[in-house]
């Protein structure tokens, strides 16, 4: 199957699709540039978790446990946009208070890297964005003539590429982390972050639907 253009159009469309910025990137960029590169990578790492526990649930079942409960995804998308909602209100309240988004202290550095990861993980657990790409997308590029292990080679290159894209934000936003210690910077960074947020928010739950 490596050899097969159907695998190379996979990780072609793989890539673009975890180079977007979207939700788990804000996350990933805000705290980098509050807490540093370790800070962003614990997040990446948190994220990283997730898509997998998404390939593994996908794997395990995840389409039947769709056609018997239609609504699953609706509520997926609801728990998500609720939580980037918290997030970017989160985000404005503490721009408005002067803090960074994270507040984060040196003597406080474990508590904020474990926050970090927590919220890698939430985000992209309660994304329905990743949910559908392995339920629909993955499915698509599985050619029945494969391995049986060859659902889990595309799942391991979609947490990879996804991880080092994420990682790769971490490492190149740390050293724009002086420029954000002053307070004006610092609350132009929470404002925008919580702004950003609020739009993902509002896309996510607008894809709901209520009826």
């Amino acid at each position: 199957m490596f050899g097969d253009p159907l695998f190379a159009a996979f990780l072609s469309f793989t890539f673009v699709f975890v180079a977007t910025p979207g939700a788990t990137t804000a996350v990933v960029v805000r705290n980098t540039l509050d807490g540093g590169r370790r800070a962003g990578l614990f997040a990446a790492l948190g994220a990283a978790c997730a898509n997998a526990t998404h390939a593994t649930a996908a794997g395990l079942g995840g389409a039947a446990l769709l056609a018997t409960w239609p609504g699953a995804l609706d509520a997926v998308r609801l728990a998500g946009g609720g939580y980037l909602a918290w997030l970017g209100v989160r985000s404005l309240w503490l721009a408005w208070q002067g803090q960074a988004p994270l507040a984060l202290a040196f003597t406080e550095a474990r508590e904020a890297h474990h926050r970090s990861f927590r919220e890698g993980l939430t985000v992209n657990l309660l994304g329905p964005v990743i949910l559908t790409f392995y339920l629909s997308v993955v499915p698509a590029f599985l050619r029945p003539s494969w391995p049986r292990w060859a659902y889990l080679v595309l799942a391991v290159s979609h947490v990879a590429l996804a991880f080092t894209c994420h990682a790769a934000w971490a490492l190149a936003l740390h050293r724009m982390r002086q420029v954000f210690r002053r307070a004006g910077p610092r609350r132009l960074l929470g404002a925008a972050t919580g702004v950003a947020l609020l739009a993902l928010a509002a896309r996510v739950l607008g894809r709901a639907s209520f009826g």
